[in-house]
């Protein structure tokens, strides 16, 4: 079986990150070697008879090879350099209406065979347990399919001393834009995944993301104080070709207080600002707590969507199978089959979808064969539906699953995993510049920060990176310490103006953890820039008592 070890990334800007890395480490040059399409189709034909002689009534099987770089860098120096590899069957029965699932490293015909086997002795003994038996949504056979991120430039042909000497230029760029500390780091990801089941599906697909986070600390000696700020880069389903720093893919925030990215990254540039900003910090005015309207960049609406819309609708956590990672939700059965539960004001419209190219959720065919596609979960502020796979479509009464289940490795069971989910643009013509005119009192929030979130995603608390007081229509100084509480429901009901389409873009979580044995997945949220009124703000550094 494979190894599952942790790389641990640390820093002042940073805290601590640990980091799952699958697999065994192999020498850069072993990337470029794939797996033979005649020996998957093989392998998948034997898993597939072994199992159904052994008297499974459904089987799939997923080949998988995971690619992984990871370069960690700070200040001058390169700390670490990691390629791993890890490759393997797994095979996924249902046999007497239970499921049973065994995985196996050795890619061998036997040892495949062997594991399909152990399978459905698991459903057997799964089987006397089950209460009810599984159902699955139907699917079509796809027949042989393929699909593949559409990149320009594959990371695994550029030279690992090309990608060090970004890191620690950008590292330098940091540092003598004001930053004590720089830390940088670059993911890299290929998964090769084979999917073949007896529905009659046989899907090849080659998926790469991206993801290269710069921090910056700066400290003011005198005193000890520190402040940090991270780069707005976000992780992308795209190649190398993201950090290619295209001028066309620039655009300033709101009051140009800083260079936002959208379909490129100047990774330089952002350092340099992550330094400059991190000292300004040191000296920022510390925000009086109180209600404001918030007008809040997608770079910073990503995470409060990820938490507060993206969890709560995943059908496992609302029906109660589901509670690791902060709980299940407060977005139950009874108050969707109402049509009328109020998620948000009549201008929120919230949408699923693994289909975006560049984002971190696309992909052409999810973990069960099912095609991916769009589908509404807020319509208009109603909720109206959730994310489901095909053992839980029948639940809310869907004729067939909505193409979310994943698994992060061929050695784990695939289960519903949040697709890309996004705020859509408003629909009138509006610019960040002119929501924030018809602001009084407000702050302007850019970037993510830290967070917590209650065990039924309803009540929370969102920091973020950059922030802004704006008075009068007017963005003015910088503000430290600054924090927003609401509950869920509150929140996105006091969503007063969404920017047009222009301002949409995505961020996105390239590490998010979900279920037992943890998982790890990766995925990307929409929106434009949003106006939130009469939330609370509350000083971070205010003492109590």
């Amino acid at each position: 079986m494979e190894r599952r070890a942790f790389l641990n990334i640390s820093g002042l800007a940073l805290g601590t990150m640990l980091v799952p890395v699958f697999g065994n480490a192999i020498a850069a040059e072993e990337l470029l070697n794939p797996l033979a399409a005649k020996l998957k189709k093989t392998l998948a034909d034997t898993a597939l008879t072994a199992a159904t002689q052994a008297g499974a009534s459904y089987c799939d099987v997923r080949i998988g090879r995971y690619l992984n770089q990871f370069i960690t860098t700070r200040d001058l120096n390169v700390e670490n350099v990691v390629n791993t590899e890890s490759a393997g069957v797994g095979v996924r029965v249902i046999c007497n209406g239970a499921y049973g699932f065994a995985a196996t490293s050795d890619m061998s015909p036997d040892s495949v065979a062997s594991a399909a086997r152990q399978a459905v002795a698991i459903a057997k003994a799964n089987a006397k347990l089950q209460v009810e038996p599984v159902r699955l949504a139907p699917v079509k056979g796809m027949g042989e399919v393929s699909w593949a991120t559409p990149i320009k430039k594959d990371w695994r042909n550029v030279p690992i001393k090309e990608k060090a000497d970004l890191l620690i230029a950008a590292n330098k760029a940091g540092l003598d834009g004001g930053a004590s500390f720089m830390q940088s780091l670059m993911f890299q990801v290929n998964q090769q995944k084979y999917f073949a089941s007896t529905d009659g599906s046989y899907i090849d697909q080659d998926i790469h993301r991206m993801w290269m986070p710069v921090f910056a600390t700066a400290v003011d000696k005198a005193t000890n104080k520190f402040r940090s700020r991270q780069g707005l880069s976000t992780p992308v389903g795209m190649g190398y070709e993201y950090l290619d720093a295209n001028p066309k893919h620039k655009l300033k925030a709101a009051g140009g207080v800083c260079t936002l990215y959208t379909d490129s990254y100047d990774l330089i540039e952002d350092a340099r600002a992550c330094g400059r900003d991190a000292k300004q910090k040191l000296t920022a005015k510390s925000v009086v707590p109180g209600k404001y309207d918030l007008v809040l960049s997608p770079e910073h609406m990503y995470l409060t969507i990820h938490e507060s819309v993206g969890h709560p609708t995943e059908l496992d956590r609302v029906l109660g199978y589901e509670a690791n990672y902060a709980g299940t939700s407060f977005a139950t059965l009874d108050k969707w089959e109402t049509k009328k539960f109020k998620y948000g004001s009549e201008r929120v419209n919230i949408i699923a979808d693994k289909t975006i190219p560049g984002s971190l959720g696309a992909v052409g065919y999810d973990d069960e064969g099912v095609k991916c596609k769009t589908w509404d979960i807020i319509k208009d502020g109603i909720l109206v539906n959730y994310q489901a796979t095909r053992d839980q479509a029948h639940i809310i009464g869907e004729k067939e699953s909505h193409g979310c289940s994943y698994a992060d490795s061929w050695s784990s069971v695939q289960f519903q995993r949040m697709p890309n989910i996004s705020l859509a643009a408003g629909k009138k013509k509006l610019t960040p510049d002119q929501m924030v005119a018809d602001v009084k009192k407000g702050i302007y929030i850019v970037g993510a920060g830290s967070f917590s979130i209650d065990q039924q995603r309803y009540n929370f608390q969102f920091g973020g990176q950059l922030f802004f007081e704006i008075v009068n229509g007017k963005i003015g100084a910088p503000l430290e310490d600054v924090a927003y509480q609401s509950n869920t429901q509150e929140f996105w009901n006091a969503c007063s103006a969404i920017c047009d389409e222009s301002d949409w873009r995505m961020g996105g979580s390239f590490f998010d953890g979900k279920g037992q044995p943890s998982q790890v997945s990766t995925v990307s949220h929409g929106s434009s820039t949003s106006r939130f009124n009469g939330i609370n703000v509350i000083n971070t550094a205010r003492k109590i008592g």
